[in-house]
C-alpha cells in the first residue's frame, strides 16, 4: 500500500503523523503478543477482556486529532442510501423514540478496555426501520462530522446493544468523546462506533472506513484478536512518518 493512496482523503485538519502514530501503536500491540488467537482462528475468550487488552478506569479519548464544531441545537444525523424514506434526526427527534439503556464494555484496538460504561440512547435497529431499510441494504457506511468513516454490515448493527448514544452514566454525552451522538459497537473494536454521527448510508455493496482503508481488519472481532486484515499488520502504516515521531499516546479525560 502506497503512502499516496493512504493519504488520499484524509480529512481537513488531520495530522497524518498522528494518523501513523496510531497504526504503529497497534502494530507493537500485535507484535508483543505473539501467541494471541490469529484473526478469525480459534474459540474466543471466556474473559469479558479480549486477548492482549488491560482493563483501565478512566475513558481514553481517541480521534483524528479533529474536534469539530458542532452545533449542539442543530445537528442531525441523515439517513439515507437504500431505503424508502430517507430521514434526518436530530436532538429533539432521537429524543421522541424509544430509548433504551445498556451496561457495556468498551474495547479499544490500542490494547485497553473500559468496562461497565453506562450508555443510552436508540436502537440503530429502529432508525433504520422508520427509515425503511430496504431488503438488499446489507452494509451500512457511517460517517462522522471530523470526516471519519467506518463500514459495518447490516447484521452487526440491528443488534439490542448497538446503539445511537445520546447519554452516558445519566448524563448528555460529552463532544470529546462524540456528542452529541455517536454510535457503540460493543461486540466489535471501539472504531467501529463513530463519534459526532452526521449521516448513516445504507448501501447493497461493502465501502470500506477510513481505518479499513489503511489495513484494519474489516470484521474487528475483539475476541478473536482481530485487528488487521488477515490478522498482520500493514507493510505501510497509513502513511510514513519521520523517524522521531512521537508515539501515540491516549489522552485520558
Amino acid at each position: 500500500m502506497a503512502s499516496d493512496d493512504v493519504n488520499r482523503g484524509l480529512p481537513s485538519g488531520v495530522d497524518p503523523a498522528r494518523v501513523a502514530a496510531r497504526a504503529r501503536a497497534v502494530a507493537r500491540k500485535q507484535a508483543e503478543a505473539p501467541s494471541r488467537v490469529a484473526a478469525g482462528q480459534g474459540a474466543p475468550t471466556a474473559s469479558r477482556l479480549p486477548p492482549g487488552q488491560t482493563a483501565v478506569r478512566k475513558w481514553p479519548r481517541l480521534d483524528l486529532g479533529v474536534l469539530p464544531e458542532v452545533d449542539l441545537a442543530g445537528h442531525a444525523v441523515r439517513i439515507d442510501g437504500l431505503c424508502r424514506r430517507p430521514l434526518q434526526f436530530d436532538l429533539a427527534a432521537i429524543a421522541a423514540l424509544p430509548q433504551h439503556a445498556s451496561l457495556q464494555d468498551f474495547h479499544c484496538v490500542t490494547g485497553w478496555s473500559r468496562l461497565d460504561l453506562q450508555f443510552s440512547g436508540v436502537r440503530v435497529r429502529d432508525v433504520l426501520q422508520l427509515a425503511g431499510a430496504a431488503d438488499d441494504a446489507r452494509f451500512l457506511l457511517v460517517r462522522g462530522a471530523d470526516g471519519y468513516s467506518a463500514n459495518l454490515p447490516r447484521e452487526q448493527v440491528e443488534r439490542d446493544d448497538v446503539l445511537l448514544v445520546t447519554h452516558w452514566d445519566g448524563a448528555p454525552l460529552p463532544i470529546d468523546h462524540g456528542g452529541p451522538i455517536r454510535m457503540v459497537t460493543p461486540q466489535l473494536w471501539a472504531w467501529k462506533g463513530v463519534k459526532w454521527v452526521s449521516r448513516i448510508e445504507l448501501r447493497r455493496t461493502d465501502r470500506r472506513g477510513f481505518w479499513e482503508r489503511r489495513g484494519y481488519s474489516n470484521t474487528a472481532d475483539p475476541f478473536r484478536d482481530d485487528r488487521f486484515d488477515g490478522g498482520v499488520a500493514p507493510a505501510t502504516y497509513a502513511v510514513e512518518v519521520p523517524d522521531d515521531a512521537e508515539p501515540y499516546q491516549p489522552e485520558e479525560t
